[in-house]
């Protein structure tokens, strides 16, 4: 009787003690966990979009064309595009970690950038696949990996240094034109006719100079009618076409996004940029 009066008491005690150790760790696995930080791919109206771990859309703002990929949204911009920054974020499959970096902004905070642009959120975007940001003031985009146009707004500045307007009169202002998915300007030739390239020689020796823009059209921004873009052959070569236009780089930009010298060569309008408004390339 000893003993059944002794264990009882033991028993019951060690009951409490396992009851309490469940209930915390109940406790313990009710407590919400922060996601890593990520760079994902998620699926929205839009198609695939860069996001941030919680499936936040990310944006590019089409005024960040320096060549160095600085920051032009400042002061009240951030409030509705605020920052996006991540350290050494896991990157979603398909993404290189070669194609992002990060700046330190004049404030000395720091940002994210995707292939040289910088990364914002939209203050309205409140759910998973939200892209409410896109085409804000025309110049916002949601940002994309696989863009083969992007649009810049910029400061035309040609070989001879001096600023240009968007009608090629010696002046300040931005315009607005296509870029690669990088950045890089594109051209038209102001001597081609629709569909075909007077320019490029038949053995591709002058290529250096205007490059082709070699590209199977993928992504391009909303505000662009995919339907409005083509290809032709030249020498052996695909080049991209918009409205007809073949579309060139120009070998003194050096590859590098920020640049437009080509606005001037030989002088201005010979090799215009592009934009959604040009008119349809003539008929040979």
């Amino acid at each position: 009787m000893k003993t059944k009066w002794i264990a009882t008491p033991v028993v019951a005690l060690l009951v409490i003690i396992g009851s309490l150790t469940q209930s915390c760790d109940k406790d313990t696995d009710d407590t919400p966990s922060t996601p890593d930080p990520a760079i994902n791919l998620t699926s929205t109206s839009l198609g695939n979009v860069l996001t941030d771990e919680t499936g936040r859309t990310l944006y590019f703002f089409s005024n960040d064309y320096d060549s160095t990929g600085a920051s032009t949204c400042t002061g009240g911009c951030l409030t509705n595009w605020p920052v996006f920054y991540r350290e050494s974020p896991k990157l979603a499959s398909g993404l290189n970690a070669s194609d992002f970096g990060t700046i330190t902004r004049a404030d000395g905070s720091k940002q994210t950038t995707y292939h040289s642009w910088p990364l914002y959120y939209f203050k309205d975007d409140a759910k998973t696949g939200d892209v409410k940001g896109e085409n804000v003031s025309n110049i916002w985009f949601v940002a994309k990996p696989n863009y083969s146009i992007m649009i810049a707004s910029a400061q035309l500045v040609g070989h001879n240094g001096k600023s240009y307007t968007s009608d090629y009169k010696e002046g300040t202002g931005k315009t607005v034109y296509f870029t690669d998915g990088m950045g890089r300007t594109l051209y038209g030739f102001r001597n081609d006719k629709k569909n075909k390239n007077n320019f490029t020689k038949e053995d591709f020796s002058n290529n250096a100079v205007w490059p082709v823009y070699e590209e199977t059209l993928k992504e391009v921004p909303s505000t662009i009618d995919k339907s409005l873009f083509g290809s032709i052959t030249v020498a052996g070569h695909q080049q991209l076409t918009f409205k007809g236009w073949p579309l060139y780089y120009f070998q003194q930009d050096n590859g590098k996004r920020g640049l437009n010298k080509g606005i001037s060569f030989p002088q201005p309008g010979v090799w215009p940029i592009i934009n959604k408004d040009i008119p349809e390339a003539p008929v040979p």
